[in-house]
Protein backbone atom coordinates (compact mmCIF):
# COMPACT_ATOMS: atom_id res chain seq x y z
CA UNK A 1 0.00 0.00 0.00
CA UNK A 2 1.23 3.03 -1.22
CA UNK A 3 0.76 6.48 1.45
CA UNK A 4 0.29 9.80 -0.43
CA UNK A 5 2.03 12.86 0.93
CA UNK A 6 -0.43 15.80 2.55
CA UNK A 7 0.98 17.97 -0.18
CA UNK A 8 -0.68 15.52 -2.63
CA UNK A 9 -3.71 15.36 -0.89
CA UNK A 10 -3.85 19.19 -1.23
CA UNK A 11 -3.71 18.90 -4.47
CA UNK A 12 -6.07 16.57 -5.24
CA UNK A 13 -9.00 17.29 -3.09
CA UNK A 14 -10.00 21.30 -2.90
CA UNK A 15 -10.82 21.08 1.69
CA UNK A 16 -12.18 23.91 3.58
CA UNK A 17 -9.27 25.51 5.25
CA UNK A 18 -11.20 24.44 8.81
CA UNK A 19 -11.06 21.02 7.34
CA UNK A 20 -8.17 18.76 8.68
CA UNK A 21 -6.73 16.87 6.12
CA UNK A 22 -6.67 13.61 8.27
CA UNK A 23 -10.55 14.01 8.57
CA UNK A 24 -11.35 12.76 5.61
CA UNK A 25 -10.76 8.93 4.26
CA UNK A 26 -11.11 8.46 0.46
CA UNK A 27 -11.62 4.56 -0.46
CA UNK A 28 -10.87 4.33 -3.76
CA UNK A 29 -11.91 1.21 -5.47
CA UNK A 30 -10.32 -0.76 -9.11
CA UNK A 31 -11.74 0.57 -12.20
CA UNK A 32 -12.03 -2.87 -13.05
CA UNK A 33 -15.89 -3.29 -12.27
CA UNK A 34 -18.35 -1.46 -14.91
CA UNK A 35 -19.10 1.29 -12.88
CA UNK A 36 -16.62 2.69 -9.85
CA UNK A 37 -18.28 5.25 -7.53
CA UNK A 38 -16.83 7.06 -4.46
CA UNK A 39 -17.80 6.51 -0.90
CA UNK A 40 -17.77 8.67 2.07
CA UNK A 41 -16.29 6.08 4.65
CA UNK A 42 -17.04 6.50 8.88
CA UNK A 43 -15.05 9.48 9.89
CA UNK A 44 -14.02 7.04 13.00
CA UNK A 45 -10.88 5.63 10.47
CA UNK A 46 -7.36 7.28 11.10
CA UNK A 47 -5.52 6.30 7.34
CA UNK A 48 -6.43 7.43 4.34
CA UNK A 49 -5.94 3.97 2.76
CA UNK A 50 -6.62 2.03 -1.09
CA UNK A 51 -6.31 -1.39 -2.31
CA UNK A 52 -2.68 -2.71 -3.06
CA UNK A 53 -3.46 -3.85 -6.27
CA UNK A 54 -4.42 -0.17 -7.20
CA UNK A 55 -1.31 2.23 -8.41
CA UNK A 56 -1.03 5.76 -7.51
CA UNK A 57 -1.32 6.87 -11.04
CA UNK A 58 -4.95 5.06 -11.40
CA UNK A 59 -6.55 6.18 -8.37
CA UNK A 60 -9.14 9.00 -8.82
CA UNK A 61 -9.44 11.77 -6.35
CA UNK A 62 -12.62 14.00 -6.47
CA UNK A 63 -13.88 16.34 -3.99
CA UNK A 64 -18.06 15.70 -5.51
CA UNK A 65 -20.62 14.27 -2.84
CA UNK A 66 -22.74 11.91 -4.59
CA UNK A 67 -25.67 12.07 -1.73
CA UNK A 68 -28.06 8.99 -1.12
CA UNK A 69 -31.50 9.04 -3.21
CA UNK A 70 -32.79 6.61 -1.28
CA UNK A 71 -35.10 8.33 0.63
CA UNK A 72 -35.70 11.52 -1.61
CA UNK A 73 -38.96 9.95 -3.28
CA UNK A 74 -38.08 10.73 -6.60
CA UNK A 75 -40.66 8.10 -7.83
CA UNK A 76 -43.29 10.73 -6.39
CA UNK A 77 -42.54 12.98 -9.03
CA UNK A 78 -42.34 10.67 -12.06
CA UNK A 79 -38.72 10.81 -12.79
CA UNK A 80 -37.95 7.30 -12.40
CA UNK A 81 -41.01 6.52 -14.47
CA UNK A 82 -39.12 6.23 -17.64
CA UNK A 83 -37.74 2.88 -18.44
CA UNK A 84 -34.44 2.59 -21.14
CA UNK A 85 -35.44 2.40 -24.20
CA UNK A 86 -36.17 -1.43 -25.40
CA UNK A 87 -34.51 -3.33 -28.69
CA UNK A 88 -36.53 -6.07 -30.28
CA UNK A 89 -33.37 -7.71 -31.19
CA UNK A 90 -33.96 -11.31 -29.83
CA UNK A 91 -32.46 -11.03 -26.24
CA UNK A 92 -31.58 -7.25 -25.90
CA UNK A 93 -34.74 -6.96 -24.03
CA UNK A 94 -33.37 -8.90 -20.50
CA UNK A 95 -29.69 -7.39 -21.53
CA UNK A 96 -30.83 -4.12 -21.21
CA UNK A 97 -33.60 -4.44 -18.08
CA UNK A 98 -30.25 -5.86 -16.30
CA UNK A 99 -28.54 -2.67 -16.93
CA UNK A 100 -31.60 -0.62 -15.72
CA UNK A 101 -31.58 -2.45 -12.94
CA UNK A 102 -27.75 -2.29 -12.35
CA UNK A 103 -27.97 1.69 -13.45
CA UNK A 104 -30.32 2.42 -10.80
CA UNK A 105 -28.52 0.43 -7.96
CA UNK A 106 -25.83 2.80 -8.54
CA UNK A 107 -27.68 5.76 -9.27
CA UNK A 108 -30.16 5.62 -6.41
CA UNK A 109 -29.07 2.68 -4.11
CA UNK A 110 -29.87 -0.67 -3.89
CA UNK A 111 -33.59 0.31 -2.80
CA UNK A 112 -33.97 0.92 -6.61
CA UNK A 113 -32.36 -2.16 -7.98
CA UNK A 114 -35.25 -4.33 -9.13
CA UNK A 115 -38.97 -4.08 -9.02
CA UNK A 116 -40.22 -5.90 -6.64
CA UNK A 117 -38.00 -3.94 -3.55
CA UNK A 118 -39.79 -0.96 -5.30
CA UNK A 119 -42.82 0.31 -3.29
CA UNK A 120 -45.95 -1.07 -4.68
CA UNK A 121 -48.02 0.99 -7.27
CA UNK A 122 -45.64 3.84 -7.23
CA UNK A 123 -44.35 3.63 -10.92
CA UNK A 124 -41.34 2.13 -11.33
CA UNK A 125 -42.83 -0.34 -13.84
CA UNK A 126 -45.65 1.68 -15.22
CA UNK A 127 -45.74 3.42 -18.21
CA UNK A 128 -44.08 6.86 -18.78
CA UNK A 129 -46.03 9.54 -18.11
CA UNK A 130 -46.64 12.18 -20.22
CA UNK A 131 -46.10 14.87 -17.61
CA UNK A 132 -42.70 14.71 -16.32
CA UNK A 133 -42.51 16.42 -13.15
CA UNK A 134 -46.44 15.50 -12.14
CA UNK A 135 -46.71 14.74 -8.63
CA UNK A 136 -48.23 11.27 -7.52
CA UNK A 137 -50.59 10.08 -4.70
CA UNK A 138 -47.85 8.84 -2.14
CA UNK A 139 -49.69 6.25 -0.29
CA UNK A 140 -46.90 3.68 -0.19
CA UNK A 141 -43.45 5.52 -0.33
CA UNK A 142 -41.18 6.54 2.18
CA UNK A 143 -43.10 7.57 5.09
CA UNK A 144 -41.88 11.29 6.43
CA UNK A 145 -42.40 13.02 9.97
CA UNK A 146 -43.31 15.83 8.79
CA UNK A 147 -46.30 14.93 6.69
CA UNK A 148 -48.94 11.75 6.22
CA UNK A 149 -49.57 10.14 2.75
CA UNK A 150 -52.93 9.46 2.92
CA UNK A 151 -53.61 13.06 4.09
CA UNK A 152 -51.87 14.33 0.96
CA UNK A 153 -53.48 12.29 -1.11
CA UNK A 154 -57.03 13.04 0.30
CA UNK A 155 -56.07 16.76 -0.06
CA UNK A 156 -54.82 16.51 -3.82
CA UNK A 157 -58.65 15.37 -4.73
CA UNK A 158 -60.42 17.69 -2.75
CA UNK A 159 -58.89 20.60 -4.34
CA UNK A 160 -58.67 19.09 -7.81
CA UNK A 161 -62.51 18.71 -7.50
CA UNK A 162 -63.11 22.05 -6.38
CA UNK A 163 -60.64 23.29 -9.27
CA UNK A 164 -62.45 21.66 -11.85
CA UNK A 165 -65.36 23.09 -11.04
CA UNK A 166 -65.21 27.38 -11.82
CA UNK A 167 -67.14 29.24 -9.38
CA UNK A 168 -70.35 30.34 -11.22
CA UNK A 169 -70.24 34.23 -11.76
CA UNK A 170 -73.67 36.17 -10.06
CA UNK A 171 -76.79 36.59 -12.08
CA UNK A 172 -77.38 39.49 -13.46
CA UNK A 173 -80.44 41.04 -13.15
CA UNK A 174 -81.45 44.15 -15.33
CA UNK A 175 -81.55 47.31 -13.06
CA UNK A 176 -84.42 48.98 -15.43
CA UNK A 177 -88.23 48.15 -16.09
CA UNK A 178 -89.53 46.24 -19.01
CA UNK A 179 -92.61 48.80 -19.02
CA UNK A 180 -94.61 50.86 -17.13
CA UNK A 181 -97.89 51.68 -16.98
CA UNK A 182 -99.70 55.28 -15.47
CA UNK A 183 -102.21 53.92 -12.68
CA UNK A 184 -104.39 56.80 -11.94
CA UNK A 185 -106.17 56.73 -8.53
CA UNK A 186 -103.65 53.40 -7.50
CA UNK A 187 -104.45 53.77 -3.25
CA UNK A 188 -101.67 54.52 -1.50
CA UNK A 189 -102.25 52.22 1.37
CA UNK A 190 -100.67 49.54 2.95
CA UNK A 191 -103.08 47.58 4.30
CA UNK A 192 -105.13 47.08 0.57
CA UNK A 193 -103.92 44.78 -2.11
CA UNK A 194 -105.08 45.59 -5.49
CA UNK A 195 -102.69 44.09 -7.95
CA UNK A 196 -102.68 40.63 -9.06
CA UNK A 197 -102.01 38.21 -12.11
CA UNK A 198 -104.16 35.33 -13.09
CA UNK A 199 -102.44 31.92 -14.56
CA UNK A 200 -104.13 32.92 -17.71
CA UNK A 201 -101.50 36.41 -17.80
CA UNK A 202 -104.31 38.27 -17.30
CA UNK A 203 -103.06 41.37 -14.57
CA UNK A 204 -106.26 43.01 -12.50
CA UNK A 205 -105.72 46.32 -10.78
CA UNK A 206 -108.09 48.19 -8.43
CA UNK A 207 -108.31 51.88 -9.19
CA UNK A 208 -110.85 53.81 -7.25
CA UNK A 209 -114.05 52.29 -7.38
CA UNK A 210 -112.95 50.34 -11.00
CA UNK A 211 -111.06 46.77 -11.47
CA UNK A 212 -109.15 47.04 -15.02
CA UNK A 213 -107.94 44.35 -16.53
CA UNK A 214 -104.62 44.23 -18.66
CA UNK A 215 -103.49 41.53 -20.89
CA UNK A 216 -99.96 41.03 -21.36
CA UNK A 217 -99.87 38.88 -24.64
CA UNK A 218 -101.58 41.84 -26.52
CA UNK A 219 -101.92 44.90 -23.72
CA UNK A 220 -105.63 44.92 -23.90
CA UNK A 221 -107.19 46.77 -21.36
CA UNK A 222 -110.39 46.14 -20.50
CA UNK A 223 -112.66 47.46 -17.35
CA UNK A 224 -114.26 44.97 -15.52
CA UNK A 225 -116.55 46.85 -13.25
CA UNK A 226 -117.52 49.88 -11.32
CA UNK A 227 -118.56 49.83 -8.03
CA UNK A 228 -120.22 53.39 -8.00
CA UNK A 229 -119.51 56.57 -5.78
CA UNK A 230 -120.28 54.84 -2.52
CA UNK A 231 -118.41 51.82 -2.65
CA UNK A 232 -114.35 51.27 -3.70
CA UNK A 233 -112.20 48.36 -4.43
CA UNK A 234 -109.91 47.37 -1.31
CA UNK A 235 -108.49 43.77 -2.78
CA UNK A 236 -108.65 41.70 -5.83
CA UNK A 237 -107.56 38.13 -6.27
CA UNK A 238 -107.72 35.53 -9.14
CA UNK A 239 -108.80 31.58 -8.54
CA UNK A 240 -105.93 29.35 -9.47
CA UNK A 241 -107.35 28.54 -12.95
CA UNK A 242 -107.33 32.03 -13.62
CA UNK A 243 -110.96 32.26 -15.03
CA UNK A 244 -112.77 33.88 -12.08
CA UNK A 245 -111.44 37.19 -9.74
CA UNK A 246 -112.50 37.86 -6.49
CA UNK A 247 -112.57 41.52 -5.28
CA UNK A 248 -112.98 43.12 -1.96
CA UNK A 249 -114.90 45.88 -1.42
CA UNK A 250 -114.95 48.89 1.17
CA UNK A 251 -118.61 48.34 2.26
CA UNK A 252 -117.21 44.49 3.89
CA UNK A 253 -118.43 42.50 0.85
CA UNK A 254 -117.11 40.20 -1.54
CA UNK A 255 -118.08 40.38 -5.66
CA UNK A 256 -116.95 37.39 -8.04
CA UNK A 257 -116.90 38.02 -11.22
CA UNK A 258 -116.28 36.00 -14.39
CA UNK A 259 -113.29 37.56 -16.05
CA UNK A 260 -113.95 36.13 -19.54
CA UNK A 261 -117.66 37.63 -20.08
CA UNK A 262 -117.01 40.57 -17.64
CA UNK A 263 -120.04 39.34 -15.72
CA UNK A 264 -120.68 39.14 -11.85
CA UNK A 265 -121.43 35.81 -10.37
CA UNK A 266 -121.64 36.09 -6.86
CA UNK A 267 -121.98 38.97 -4.01
CA UNK A 268 -121.22 37.67 -0.38
CA UNK A 269 -121.40 39.56 2.77
CA UNK A 270 -120.41 38.91 6.38
CA UNK A 271 -117.80 41.23 7.11
CA UNK A 272 -118.62 44.22 9.13
CA UNK A 273 -116.37 47.03 7.38
CA UNK A 274 -113.54 46.91 4.30
CA UNK A 275 -112.18 43.75 2.95
CA UNK A 276 -108.56 44.22 2.35
CA UNK A 277 -106.90 40.91 1.56
CA UNK A 278 -108.37 37.90 -0.27
CA UNK A 279 -106.81 34.46 -0.78
CA UNK A 280 -107.67 31.76 -3.02
CA UNK A 281 -106.94 27.95 -2.35
CA UNK A 282 -108.83 24.93 -4.61
CA UNK A 283 -112.61 25.89 -3.48
CA UNK A 284 -111.75 27.55 -0.12
CA UNK A 285 -111.58 31.84 -0.62
CA UNK A 286 -110.40 33.36 2.81
CA UNK A 287 -111.35 37.11 2.90
CA UNK A 288 -110.09 39.47 5.85
CA UNK A 289 -111.38 42.37 7.12
CA UNK A 290 -110.83 45.19 9.22
CA UNK A 291 -113.67 43.85 11.99
CA UNK A 292 -110.40 41.94 12.55
CA UNK A 293 -112.40 38.30 11.30
CA UNK A 294 -111.15 36.10 9.16
CA UNK A 295 -114.29 34.54 6.86
CA UNK A 296 -114.17 31.12 4.72
CA UNK A 297 -116.58 31.22 1.82
CA UNK A 298 -116.94 27.85 -0.08
CA UNK A 299 -118.42 28.56 -3.85
CA UNK A 300 -120.37 25.13 -4.05
CA UNK A 301 -122.74 26.44 -0.55
CA UNK A 302 -125.51 28.90 -0.51
CA UNK A 303 -124.11 30.47 2.53
CA UNK A 304 -121.91 33.39 2.49
CA UNK A 305 -119.43 31.53 4.68
CA UNK A 306 -118.84 28.29 5.97
CA UNK A 307 -116.45 29.42 9.05
CA UNK A 308 -115.06 31.98 10.85
CA UNK A 309 -111.75 32.27 12.36
CA UNK A 310 -111.09 34.95 15.36
CA UNK A 311 -107.82 35.74 16.67
CA UNK A 312 -106.60 39.00 15.37
CA UNK A 313 -106.74 41.81 17.41
CA UNK A 314 -106.67 44.69 14.82
CA UNK A 315 -106.86 44.42 10.86
CA UNK A 316 -106.03 41.63 8.94
CA UNK A 317 -104.03 42.66 5.91
CA UNK A 318 -102.30 39.75 5.09
CA UNK A 319 -103.34 36.38 3.67
CA UNK A 320 -101.64 33.28 2.14
CA UNK A 321 -103.23 29.55 1.54
CA UNK A 322 -99.84 26.99 1.64
CA UNK A 323 -99.27 25.23 -1.91
CA UNK A 324 -100.83 21.79 -0.32
CA UNK A 325 -103.85 24.04 1.12
CA UNK A 326 -103.57 22.67 4.18
CA UNK A 327 -102.36 26.00 5.79
CA UNK A 328 -103.62 29.56 6.21
CA UNK A 329 -100.84 32.03 7.16
CA UNK A 330 -102.67 35.41 8.35
CA UNK A 331 -101.02 39.01 9.20
CA UNK A 332 -102.54 41.86 11.02
CA UNK A 333 -101.96 45.04 12.48
CA UNK A 334 -101.87 43.53 15.94
CA UNK A 335 -98.21 42.58 14.76
CA UNK A 336 -99.01 38.89 15.13
CA UNK A 337 -98.99 35.64 12.54
CA UNK A 338 -101.22 33.21 12.97
CA UNK A 339 -101.36 29.66 11.26
CA UNK A 340 -104.54 27.98 10.88
CA UNK A 341 -105.38 24.86 10.26
CA UNK A 342 -108.33 22.71 8.82
CA UNK A 343 -108.99 21.17 12.27
CA UNK A 344 -109.42 24.31 14.38
CA UNK A 345 -110.85 27.07 14.51
CA UNK A 346 -108.25 28.66 16.73
CA UNK A 347 -104.80 29.48 15.30
CA UNK A 348 -102.36 26.33 15.48
CA UNK A 349 -99.32 28.77 15.68
CA UNK A 350 -99.18 32.50 17.10
CA UNK A 351 -95.91 33.86 15.69
CA UNK A 352 -95.30 37.09 17.66
CA UNK A 353 -91.61 38.27 16.67
CA UNK A 354 -92.79 41.09 14.86
CA UNK A 355 -92.73 44.40 16.33
CA UNK A 356 -94.90 45.91 13.22
CA UNK A 357 -97.77 44.79 10.69
CA UNK A 358 -97.50 41.62 9.54
CA UNK A 359 -98.80 42.14 5.37
CA UNK A 360 -95.91 40.13 3.65
CA UNK A 361 -96.33 36.75 3.25
CA UNK A 362 -95.23 33.86 1.36
CA UNK A 363 -95.40 30.26 1.57
CA UNK A 364 -92.05 28.90 -0.16
CA UNK A 365 -93.22 26.33 -3.21
CA UNK A 366 -89.78 24.37 -2.92
CA UNK A 367 -89.92 23.18 0.80
CA UNK A 368 -92.81 22.08 2.94
CA UNK A 369 -94.08 24.06 5.57
CA UNK A 370 -91.36 27.07 5.09
CA UNK A 371 -93.06 30.23 5.41
CA UNK A 372 -91.90 34.17 5.05
CA UNK A 373 -93.38 37.22 6.81
CA UNK A 374 -92.33 40.55 6.74
CA UNK A 375 -92.64 43.27 9.35
CA UNK A 376 -93.99 46.99 8.89
CA UNK A 377 -91.88 50.43 9.71
CA UNK A 378 -91.29 49.84 12.74
CA UNK A 379 -90.26 45.65 12.57
CA UNK A 380 -88.53 46.48 8.69
CA UNK A 381 -87.45 42.59 9.09
CA UNK A 382 -88.05 39.43 7.08
CA UNK A 383 -88.34 35.76 9.28
CA UNK A 384 -88.30 32.74 7.81
CA UNK A 385 -90.35 30.49 10.14
CA UNK A 386 -90.89 26.25 10.39
CA UNK A 387 -94.42 26.21 10.93
CA UNK A 388 -94.54 22.35 12.36
CA UNK A 389 -92.89 23.88 15.49
CA UNK A 390 -93.41 27.27 15.28
CA UNK A 391 -89.22 27.86 15.18
CA UNK A 392 -87.64 31.09 13.39
CA UNK A 393 -85.20 29.70 11.09
CA UNK A 394 -83.55 32.49 9.74
CA UNK A 395 -84.46 36.83 10.20
CA UNK A 396 -82.56 39.57 8.04
CA UNK A 397 -83.11 43.34 8.59
CA UNK A 398 -83.70 44.71 5.33
CA UNK A 399 -83.44 48.70 7.05
CA UNK A 400 -86.93 49.76 5.30
CA UNK A 401 -90.52 48.51 6.29
CA UNK A 402 -91.29 45.33 4.03
CA UNK A 403 -94.67 45.62 2.33
CA UNK A 404 -95.08 41.99 -0.11
CA UNK A 405 -93.05 38.82 0.09
CA UNK A 406 -93.00 36.45 -2.95
CA UNK A 407 -90.92 33.10 -3.43
CA UNK A 408 -89.86 32.04 -7.31
CA UNK A 409 -91.11 29.28 -8.46
CA UNK A 410 -88.09 28.55 -10.53
CA UNK A 411 -85.62 29.25 -8.26
CA UNK A 412 -84.72 29.19 -4.73
CA UNK A 413 -84.79 33.01 -4.30
CA UNK A 414 -87.64 35.47 -2.75
CA UNK A 415 -87.95 38.63 -3.82
CA UNK A 416 -89.22 41.62 -1.41
CA UNK A 417 -91.04 45.14 -1.81
CA UNK A 418 -90.02 47.69 0.57
CA UNK A 419 -91.57 51.41 1.75
CA UNK A 420 -90.11 53.99 4.01
CA UNK A 421 -87.72 55.01 3.44
CA UNK A 422 -85.96 53.53 0.39
CA UNK A 423 -88.89 51.72 -1.99
CA UNK A 424 -86.81 49.23 -2.89
CA UNK A 425 -87.30 45.99 -4.56
CA UNK A 426 -84.82 43.29 -3.32
CA UNK A 427 -83.77 39.73 -4.16
CA UNK A 428 -82.35 37.03 -1.98
CA UNK A 429 -81.13 33.99 -2.15
CA UNK A 430 -82.18 31.32 -0.41
CA UNK A 431 -81.00 29.83 2.54
CA UNK A 432 -77.97 31.99 2.55
CA UNK A 433 -79.85 35.46 2.35
CA UNK A 434 -77.00 36.83 0.09
CA UNK A 435 -78.60 39.83 -2.24
CA UNK A 436 -78.99 39.25 -5.77
CA UNK A 437 -80.33 42.94 -6.75
CA UNK A 438 -81.47 46.01 -5.58
CA UNK A 439 -84.00 47.98 -7.84
CA UNK A 440 -85.06 51.47 -7.65
CA UNK A 441 -87.46 53.34 -9.53
CA UNK A 442 -90.45 54.21 -7.52
CA UNK A 443 -90.86 57.42 -5.83
CA UNK A 444 -92.76 56.46 -3.13
CA UNK A 445 -93.40 52.75 -0.97
CA UNK A 446 -93.82 49.70 -3.16
CA UNK A 447 -97.31 48.94 -1.81
CA UNK A 448 -98.27 46.16 -4.19
CA UNK A 449 -96.54 43.17 -6.14
CA UNK A 450 -97.77 40.51 -8.31
CA UNK A 451 -96.01 37.81 -9.94
CA UNK A 452 -96.33 36.42 -13.94
CA UNK A 453 -98.00 32.58 -14.54
CA UNK A 454 -94.18 31.92 -15.80
CA UNK A 455 -92.08 32.98 -12.94
CA UNK A 456 -89.56 35.08 -14.68
CA UNK A 457 -91.43 39.08 -14.32
CA UNK A 458 -92.92 41.04 -11.55
CA UNK A 459 -94.75 43.69 -11.50
CA UNK A 460 -94.76 46.44 -8.97
CA UNK A 461 -97.16 49.65 -7.95
CA UNK A 462 -96.81 52.74 -5.85
CA UNK A 463 -98.55 55.77 -4.42
CA UNK A 464 -97.09 57.23 -7.25
CA UNK A 465 -99.49 55.59 -9.49
CA UNK A 466 -97.58 53.36 -11.50
CA UNK A 467 -97.38 49.80 -12.24
CA UNK A 468 -93.66 48.85 -13.27
CA UNK A 469 -92.82 45.69 -14.61
CA UNK A 470 -89.25 43.41 -13.58
CA UNK A 471 -87.55 40.65 -15.25
CA UNK A 472 -85.80 38.98 -11.65
CA UNK A 473 -86.00 35.66 -12.03
CA UNK A 474 -84.67 32.91 -14.56
CA UNK A 475 -86.77 30.48 -16.29
CA UNK A 476 -87.10 27.16 -15.05
CA UNK A 477 -85.66 25.48 -18.13
CA UNK A 478 -83.04 27.54 -18.79
CA UNK A 479 -81.67 29.07 -15.82
CA UNK A 480 -79.75 31.52 -17.89
CA UNK A 481 -78.77 35.43 -16.77
CA UNK A 482 -81.60 37.54 -17.53
CA UNK A 483 -80.78 39.54 -20.31
CA UNK A 484 -82.53 43.91 -20.94
CA UNK A 485 -84.59 42.77 -23.77
CA UNK A 486 -88.39 41.35 -22.79
CA UNK A 487 -91.99 40.64 -24.50
CA UNK A 488 -92.67 44.25 -24.73
CA UNK A 489 -91.40 47.51 -25.38
CA UNK A 490 -89.82 50.23 -23.36
CA UNK A 491 -92.81 52.90 -24.08
CA UNK A 492 -94.83 54.18 -21.12
CA UNK A 493 -98.56 53.45 -21.45
CA UNK A 494 -101.60 54.12 -19.22
CA UNK A 495 -103.67 51.42 -17.81
CA UNK A 496 -107.28 53.18 -18.54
Amino acid sequence: MTMESPKTRKSCLNLPAAMSGTSLHLDTFSCSSPLSISNLSSPSKSKLSSPSSTSKSSSTCSDRFIPCRSSSRLYAFGLVDKPSPVKDNGGGGNNNEAYSRLLKAELFGSDFASPSSSPAGCGLGSPPSSNILRFKTDSCGPTSPFSSPSTLGRNRNEFSSDNSTPPKPPRKVPKTPLKVLDAPSLQDDFYLNLVDWSSQNVLAVGLGTSVYLWSASNSKVTRLCDLGPHDGVCSVQWTKEGSYISIGTCLGQVQIWDGTRCKRVRTMGGHQTRTGVLAWNSRILASGSRDRNILQHDMRVSNDYISQLVGHKSEVCGLKWSSDDRELASGGNDNQLLIWNQHSQQPALRLTEHTAAVKAISWSPHQSNLLASGGGTADRCIRFWNTTNGHQLNCVDTGSQVCNLAWSKNVNEIVSTHGYSQNQIMVWKYPSLAKVATLTGHTTRVLYLAMSPDGQTIVTGAGDETLRFWNVFPSMKAPTPVKDTGLWSMGRTQIR
